[in-house]
């Protein structure tokens, strides 16, 4: 899901600079491939207490500027937002998982990043994601590839086996979620030695859509006492003044997270720390949320183990990596030095790719050994006004294309297994599990004729196209007036064979409200049928979406 911000979100009151910081606000009456759906939740945060409503529907998605050449997708899923309060740019949604909706029933709609692999635009079903620093060397950028990683954007800390990954956990919602073992500053306000904030471990889930750190009650008061910064109880916000600010810039403490797969596992090589300087964390809050720009420390006490969450503020310093097709992810510390800003892109093949020719398979093999794509498996990309949920106005990624030859060679790297140890010498190579088989449904089909295979949860063989539910593409996309607009089901699917007919009617758009739905439409078939066999007459029906009778004559 894409969403973008509406004229809504820049109120009265707002800023003058609204639409502008906002990247710009997404109008779809002048939109010529807008498709409307209706309201719904967004869902995002929801443990977090978030409620946000959107205005969905489908239209055409580009990744860069326009006439950019950026890979495009039709009829994707996009949700217009006018909510000031829990997001200030628009989001690019990365799970590749369907989106069912009730005005579809039975007919997941894909996602983005499941269209861009069907159509072979990037190879595989994975990602990789930094916030960017802009405290660091000349401000750096964030990064998103898709269907592969940066290896100039990351290192392997010593010790740390180059092969660790995390299994994507059970819960789809916090699929993301990561073990703390500990948190430590390097110095405090009252103590230059250091100073354990968090001893016990816990398990936190990786979340760029907000900016905070939430953890429990206890870190927080030990925070508070390292660094002196002080609750908020109004805003609900650590903020900081002009002179504890000072202060706090003068001690200049890092504070070092250390990840791990299981908090059971103590481990060197099972443990990942990245560190983080107090310059990641010397952020500034502004309108709605105070008057004038003021400091504050992006720290939030959780109420329960199901909001323990690292933000965006987290993945300035950190580098994720996330392959669902083998179903599971990768957190690295960012590398910082001269060649940071060097992309050296290399993909992530697919579980599905048997291929292995170097000759054909546009990875360019330097002297020193490592791997990259060539320039034509390669497309760079700015993007400015739909940003990956970072608080960022730009975001640099590059997109890996597969290129299409008869053969269907990869634009990946070749079937060797081998680490990321040493990757500035050896060819590169990300870890990866085999797929656990629970993310991606690789058979079933769900199409939308005449969208190409935006439909199409995974692509499938010829045998299995029979089993797809389709809509007929010739139908009008409005009504005509007088006319009604008829969808119906494969023939081969009937589930009425006898009685008056049953006429399908879209479903009516509920309003943005707290408990507000769009009814089931075949909630009551059961009951539909009896009455029709009652009525004896013999005409065949076919059925689908909100039913109503016709009685005959």
């Amino acid at each position: 899901m894409t969403y973008v911000i509406v004229d809504v979100g820049c109120t009265a009151d707002a800023p003058s600079n609204c639409k502008e910081s906002r990247g710009g606000l997404f109008d779809k009456a002048t939109s010529l491939t807008w498709v409307p759906n209706s309201i719904f939740q967004l869902g995002l945060s929801e443990n977090l207490g978030v409620n946000i409503f959107g205005d969905f529907g489908f239209d055409t998605v580009t990744l860069g500027w326009q006439g950019s050449g950026g890979p495009t997708v039709e009829h994707s899923i996009v949700a217009g937002v006018g909510d000031t309060h829990f997001t200030w740019l628009g989001g690019l949604g990365l799970n590749p998982r369907p989106t069912n909706f009730s005005t579809f029933p039975n007919s997941p709609q894909v996602s983005l990043i499941q269209s861009l692999k069907n159509e072979r635009m990037i190879p595989s079903v994975s990602w990789a994601y930094t916030a960017g620093a802009p405290y660091r060397l000349d401000k750096v950028f964030g990064s998103l590839v898709l269907g592969g990683y940066d290896m100039a954007r990351f290192e392997i800390p010593k010790g740390t086996s180059p092969a660790l990954t995390f299994p994507f956990y059970a819960d789809i919602a916090r699929d993301l979620q990561v073990g703390i073992s500990s948190i430590k500053a390097s110095s405090s306000v009252s103590s230059s030695s250091s100073t354990t904030l968090l001893s016990d471990g816990i398990f936190a889930f990786i979340d760029s859509t907000v900016p905070y750190l939430y953890l429990p009650e206890e870190v927080c008061t030990a925070f508070e006492n390292a660094f002196g910064i002080t609750w908020n109880s109004t805003s609900e916000l650590y903020l900081l003044n002009s002179t504890h600010h000072e202060v706090l810039m003068e001690l200049d403490p890092s504070i070092t997270i250390t990840l791990t797969p299981s908090l059971a596992d103590s481990s060197p090589e099972s443990q990942v720390e990245i560190t983080f300087p107090y310059s990641a964390f010397d952020l500034q809050i502004a309108w709605p949320h105070a008057g004038d720009a003021t400091r504050y420390f992006p720290l939030k006490r959780a109420t329960n183990d199901t909001q323990y969450t690292l933000g965006r503020a987290f993945l300035q310093e950190a580098y994720l990596i996330a392959d669902y097709e083998r179903g599971n992810f990768s957190v690295w510390p960012c590398k910082w030095d001269a060649s940071t800003n060097s992309a050296r892109v290399v993909a992530i093949r697919s579980t599905n790719d048997t291929t292995s020719s170097d000759n054909e398979s546009g990875v360019e093999r330097k002297s020193d050994g490592a791997q990259s794509l060539n320039s034509g498996a390669i497309a760079g990309i700015v993007i400015g006004g739909v940003v990956l949920l970072i608080a960022v106005p730009t975001v640099i990624f590059y997109c890996l294309r597969r290129r299409k030859r008869r053969s269907q060679v990869s634009s990946e790297l070749s079937g060797d297994n081998l680490p990321l140890s040493n990757v500035e010498a050896a060819p590169a190579y990300y870890p990866q599990k085999q797929n656990s088989g629970e993310e991606l449904d690789s058979t079933a089909r769900h199409e939308l004729q005449g969208h190409n295979s935006y439909g199409v949860t995974e692509k499938t063989t010829a045998a299995e196209t029979t089993q797809a539910v389709e809509i007929e593409a010739k139908q009008a996309a409005t009504e005509l007036p007088g006319q009604e607009q008829i969808f119906e089901m494969d023939a081969g699917h009937d589930i009425v064979k006898t009685g008056p007919e049953i006429y399908l009617e879209p479903a009516t758009a509920v309003s943005p409200h707290e408990g507000s739905f769009v009814p089931d439409p075949l909630e009551n078939l059961q009951d539909l049928q009896q009455e029709v066999e009652a009525t004896g007459t013999s005409e065949q029906s076919e059925v689908s979406g909100k039913l109503r009778v016709k009685k005959n004559g």
